[in-house]
């Protein structure tokens, strides 16, 4: 083995290394210095570094040195090796002459990144000369470089730094390429069918995996690797691309790094300059749909060579690229994951149990403890429901009706009572301002689920669909068809309800006033019915033109104002029925008589109140993401809650439409706010009326277009007519019963979070701010008055606000949704001295925390918080995460910090994800001793 080093000055020697692409140099020179291999020993060489030429290996380029050695032995370089039996490392690179105090700081990091595990025997010699090959090559590089005056700073490799530092740098993820070579070769063979095997430099993106957004960086990619390769042209053979395949799938971070860096230095010089860097950051935030950091790429380029380029020299190196990427990471994002799964990964995962009976008993268990308010009430319902249906069937069963059309009339008769009771009851769960007094004055909420009043509703909707079509069925399958055939002497007791002369076709039963209302009832809740689905009413059908306009939520809103019209046809067929004659027994108009009033009531009253009540706009933003921020005076003695929402009214859209949307300022505040989001037909047009008289904002003012009340005498916006009505009760607003909240928005579902979270932070203030009283008279020795105090006493406060800790998760797709809610994010950050609320902001544009995608996104926004405090992402003091949020993990750290706990969770946003934070906070709530109560936002 010392002859073949010996020998290295004669051969071109090609280990196989796990650097994928890096440069591999043959050296001449003399070697002296023993070098014995025992199963681990620390041994050194010594090489002389000539100053001729050498000759790259790679890409046959020469390149001189110009250093001129003052002496012998400054010539030689000592390498200190650490061998043991399955690996050899370079511990250090040195002057021979030199000590440990003055080694050259580049060099030694140099050496330290290329340690890496080799194979047993022989090839552990083979990669030792190859590493040393490549040290020396470097060496010589760096002599012809002017030397640093200021040391580059060390970077720590130690175990956990390299263990976190290999989940980093990865090109292609899981969801886009993950599968490997042979997923891989199949896309080539689709792609190059009609090429002749070869696989053009466009279709490279969709060859790997990677998705669309991300096809200007894998283009960059393409062009790294080629350049590595000297590949000259636009396309590959199957070979070059498993070569390019290799090196993007391989661990080894050192190898990641390299290529990554590949793709800054598009000249190929080793150095990384300003405006490569400027590029690159364009390149990843182009990736990440993260457009704020794309126009300020110059600015944060100027912060990463501030930062990495200390003396000046206008570039930097690799390894200043590595110390950016492990040095804060390391510590900030690795850490708390490692500590949970340390702490968490056995303690809250229950053992599965064995036994099939008793874990159906405990499912069963665990279904009534979660849902036992929604049970007993639906299970009252159904058996009134049932009884209505048994009394009137049994009713039927002996009169003489039954001798001519059996047990069909009995089933219509039967169902037509559950119809009746349904379209009564079905108007109180929208009876909101009876709902919100009850939740706020009442102890019902205790035992009654007023959280599911929408989905209540649904389900009556849902009686009512299947008792008409029980009682239409049994008539026009049944009971008319036995009428029309019956024998005079059947017939005869029914002529007092049919007349004298038996009805010969249909047409008796149609045109009849019963008949007619009949039909045009079940023709128009066929309409609401059909329109309030979900594909409808969210527009999840598109239907050609032109009936695009029969999609979305106008149509939704007028077609169930039908509901007017059916009453009253409901109220004229329970008037004229065939079979019942005596007043008191048409009971329709009493089943329906107190709901009908009591909703008459409810529309009455926001009537009056929108109108009594005006509200004046004082400020109007159109944010990015199609948001319309509106703050308007708040009316004399319009008291709410945070978490509670409000009915908004605009005449320039429309005089009849009302829409609910969260309000977003806090109860201490003297306005009211709403941001609403561009979804709908409404909500559009409404963007568009207050849009024209917006303008851009001057000064730092906040928005893409901008209008504000200047006072009375003030040249001021000609605003639309805005009324409201509200406040209406809403699952959120009782977080204050929860010492510990879990408040989780998504996208504009963020919106009765924000109010929450500024209102915890004003009732903290307030109640330090009288401890703070309090103790100023104590010290006195002066009673404190009671008037000195808001609401009369801090207990007031207190009583009512129990929250001492709360976690608010923000998950938005897009960058500028960051905007809406910036003031509140660094107020909340600034006003909460006591660390009572956690801010999590996640961006889902953002490919996951150790993808090449956003590694330099991660790197910017470490130095930009450290510098600025501020998130390169979110513009906000609150940093920002990237992709979605692992919600195990959310409730394990909770259920960890708060044991023996109830955490209100509480959730606003899409649909898709309720089931999965339902179920989490329901398995937590049985596996530890934290108990978790979910609510779901419903409108």
């Amino acid at each position: 083995m010392i002859k073949e080093m010996q020998n290295m000055g004669t051969e071109d020697h090609h280990s196989d290394t796990e650097s994928v692409g890096s440069e591999r140099a043959s050296y001449s020179g003399p070697f002296s210095g023993p070098l014995v291999l025992n199963k681990r020993a620390r041994k050194s060489a010594r090489f002389n570094i000539p100053g001729e030429t050498m000759m790259n290996s790679i890409n046959g380029t020469a390149r001189s040195s110009a250093t001129n050695n003052e002496d012998d032995d400054e010539a030689y370089v000592e390498i200190t090796l650490d061998v043991r039996e399955d690996s050899v490392a370079v511990h250090s690179v040195k002057t021979a002459g030199g000590v440990a105090d003055h080694e050259d700081p580049e060099v030694t990091l140099l050496a330290r990144t290329l340690e890496k595990k080799s194979s047993f025997g022989s090839s552990i010699m083979r990669n030792a000369s190859s590493r040393i090959k490549q040290v020396s090559q470097e060496l010589k590089r760096l002599a012809s470089i002017n030397k640093r005056s200021t040391p580059v700073r060390r970077l720590d490799r130690t175990k956990s730094a390299a263990a976190y530092a290999l989940k980093g740098l990865k090109f292609i993820s899981k969801t886009d390429g993950g599968a490997g070579w042979a997923a891989v070769e199949k896309r080539f063979d689709t792609l190059t069918a009609s090429t002749n095997g070869l696989l053009h430099r466009s279709q490279f993106t969709e060859c790997i995996g990677m998705n669309k957004e991300s096809k200007e960086f894998a283009l960059e990619l393409f062009d790294a690797l080629a350049r590595r390769r000297h590949i000259k042209t636009d396309s590959l053979n199957k070979h070059e691309l498993q070569e390019f395949w290799e090196q993007i799938s391989d661990q080894s971070f050192d190898s990641r790094l390299q290529t990554f860096f590949d793709m800054v230095d598009k000249d190929a010089d080793g150095r990384i300059t300003e405006e490569e860097v400027k590029e690159i950051i364009s390149l990843s935030a182009s990736a990440n749909k993260l457009t704020n950091i794309q126009k300020q790429a110059e600015e944060y380029a100027a912060l990463i060579m501030e930062e990495l380029d200390l003396d000046n020299l206008g570039y930097i190196m690799i390894e200043d690229l590595e110390m950016l990427l492990l040095q804060a990471p390391q510590t900030v994002r690795g850490g708390e994951s490692r500590i949970l799964s340390q702490m968490l990964s056995q303690k809250l995962i229950a053992t599965r149990e064995t036994n099939p009976v008793k874990r159906s008993y405990n499912t069963t268990k665990y279904f009534f403890l979660d849902n036992w308010q929604r049970i007993w009430v639906f299970t009252l319902w159904l058996g009134i429901l049932l009884g209505l249906f048994t009394y009137k069937f049994v009713q039927y069963r002996n009169k003489a009706a039954y001798e001519v059309m059996g047990y069909c009339v009995c089933t219509a008769k039967g169902a037509a009572e559950t119809l009746k009771f349904n379209m009564a009851l079905i108007l109180l769960p929208v009876c909101r301002n009876t709902i919100t007094w009850l939740r706020n004055k009442t102890k019902l909420g205790v035992v009654v689920p007023f959280d599911d009043n929408l989905n209540f509703h649904k389900v009556i909707a849902v009686g009512i669909a299947i008792g008409t079509a029980l009682h239409v069925i049994a008539h026009l399958a049944c009971d008319f068809p036995r009428l029309l055939r019956a024998s005079e002497e059947a017939y005869e007791p029914m002529e007092p309800f049919f007349g004298k002369e038996q009805p010969e076709s249909y047409w008796f039963f149609v045109k009849g006033i019963e008949g007619v209302t009949g039909i045009v009832m079940v023709v128009l809740m066929i309409i609401a019915f059909t329109f309030a689905s979900p594909w409808f009413r969210r527009n999840r059908i598109k239907l050609p033109w032109p009936f695009t306009g029969l999609t979305g939520f106008n149509m939704f809103w007028y077609t169930h104002h039908l509901f007017i019209i059916v009453y009253t046809l409901l109220i004229v067929h329970g008037i004229k029925l065939y079979l019942t004659k005596e007043w008191y027994k048409k009971t329709t108009w009493m089943y329906l008589a107190v709901p009908v009033a009591l909703y008459a009531c409810e529309r009455l009253t926001r009537a009056l109140r929108s109108s009594i009540k005006p509200v004046k706009i004082l400020k109007v933003a159109v944010y990015p993401g199609n948001v319309l921020s509106l703050h308007m005076s708040k009316p004399q003695g319009f008291r709410y809650k945070s978490g509670q929402y409000m009915f908004v009214n605009c005449s320039a859209v429309s005089p009849f439409e009302w829409h609910p949307f969260s309000i977003t300022s806090a109860p201490g505040e003297n306005y009211l706010s709403v941001h609403i989001r561009t979804l709908g037909d409404w909500t559009r047009q409404l963007k568009t009326v207050f849009s024209e008289v917006c303008q851009p904002p001057t000064g730092d003012k906040s928005g893409l277009l901008r209008a504000d009340f200047h006072g009375a005498g003030g040249n001021n916006p000609p605003f639309p007519r805005v009324l409201i009505d509200g406040p209406y009760g809403a699952p959120a607003q009782d977080y204050k019963k929860y010492e510990v909240v879990l408040l989780v928005g998504l996208g504009i579902g963020a919106t009765p979070m924000i109010s929450i979270v500024k209102d915890i932070v004003n009732n903290m203030k307030a109640i330090q701010e009288e401890d703070d009283l309090e103790a100023s008279y104590n010290s006195l020795g002066m009673e404190t008055p009671k008037n000195d105090h808001s609401n009369g006493s801090s207990s007031n406060i207190r009583k009512g606000f129990k929250t001492k800790r709360a976690y608010f998760y923000w998950v938005t797709r897009e960058q500028g949704s960051f905007d809406w809610f910036k003031g509140v994010m660094n107020e909340v950050a600034e006003m909460d001295t006591q660390q009572v609320i956690e801010l999590h902001n996640y961006c889902t544009s953002v490919y996951e925390e150790g993808d090449a995608r956003s590694a330099l996104i991660a790197m910017l926004q470490d130095l930009n918080h450290a510098k600025n405090g501020v998130d390169v992402v979110s513009g906000t003091r609150v940093k920002s995460h990237f992709a979605k949020p692992n919600w195990r993990n959310v409730y394990k750290r909770i259920a960890l910090n708060h044991k023996d706990s109830r955490v209100g969770v509480f959730y606003c946003g899409a649909p898709a994800l309720t089931k999965d934070l339902r179920q989490l906070a329901s398995d937590f709530s049985r596996k530890t001793s934290t108990k978790f109560d979910f609510h779901k936002e419903n409108f």
